[in-house]
């Protein structure tokens, strides 16, 4: 990967910020013959009553009802399934227009994924080709492909970590030696100053507060369709809660077409890292 000290990183969140919902209601847990809210609250239930991390047990759970219901679980199996994901309004043309429009500012955008989703289904899906990596949970295979056991978990916090791997440029997931070197500003392939994230709920606060304070910006977006999510709350009222609370500086509805609220915010950041508009100083909402 080429870098250049006009390379900006946007990263997103996926379930519910590219995607409605949660990627594995959409085909797989309904495969597994529960309903989805059964299968999120035995999940929720197994992690706490074995003091657990919530992301391995939803993992845990998909492999053992897996094997209940004598399903494959092959790698393949989960990307044929990312190819069922719906996508969120324009989401399909989002990537190539703002490479172009931040082209035409002399500016180099590269794409990641930062997710407690599965990596196997987000590369499945019609939009995988657009991201420099995929930073999911994902599984360990055996030789035959089968999934055995999860070899990475990222949950809210940990999602922090992928933010400094963007930063100084680590693309995988198992170096952790050159994440804690020191490394001067001016060698950082992706300084924070040029960072956005984007993200749609309570589950993005670290990524975005770590954002923010180290001078990127952040975008809450919501699905504006969506009466409640899981806990009964308004999609809105999540984003703008997170817009007051200054975790994030900005909201706006999922909705990437061109000239949608969302794409005039962006263009309106890259003219901002581009020319210094100071745009960040006057946080607020388009809704």
């Amino acid at each position: 990967m080429n870098y250049s000290n006009t390379t900006v990183a946007i990263c997103y969140d996926f379930d519910g910020t590219l995607a409605p919902g949660n990627m594995q209601e959409h085909s797989y847990i309904p495969n597994l013959g529960i309903a989805n809210t059964d299968f999120w609250d035995q999940a929720n239930q197994f992690a706490k009553q074995n003091d657990m991390n919530e992301i391995l047990a939803y993992m845990w759970l998909i492999l053992e009802k897996s094997r209940q219901k004598n399903l494959p679980i092959r790698k393949v199996d989960f990307v044929n399934h990312g190819k069922n994901i719906p996508l969120y309004p324009g989401v399909d043309g989002w990537f190539e227009r703002i490479n172009n429009y931040g082209k035409t500012l002399g500016l180099d955008i590269k794409h990641f994924i930062i997710s407690s989703g599965l990596r196997e289904m987000v590369e499945g899906t019609k939009i995988a080709h657009n991201f420099s990596f995929v930073f999911a949970s994902g599984y360990y295979y055996n030789e035959d492909g089968i999934a055995e056991w999860p070899s990475v978990g990222i949950d809210y916090t940990g999602k922090t970590q992928f933010l400094f791997r963007v930063n100084k440029g680590i693309f995988n997931f198992w170096d952790s030696s050159i994440i804690n070197k020191y490394m001067p500003e001016n060698l950082k392939p992706f300084p924070f100053e040029r960072f956005i994230y984007i993200g749609d709920g309570e589950t993005d606060v670290p990524a975005m507060k770590m954002v923010n304070y180290q001078g990127g910006y952040t975008i809450a977006v919501f699905d504006s369709q969506k009466s409640v999510n899981r806990e009964g709350r308004l999609a809105k009222d999540v984003s703008l809660e997170l817009l007051r609370q200054g975790r994030a500086r900005y909201v706006a509805p999922a909705d990437y077409r061109d000239n949608s609220d969302l794409d005039k915010l962006l263009t309106n950041i890259l003219n901002d890292i581009r020319f210094g508009q100071n745009l960040k100083e006057h946080n607020g909402k388009f809704l």
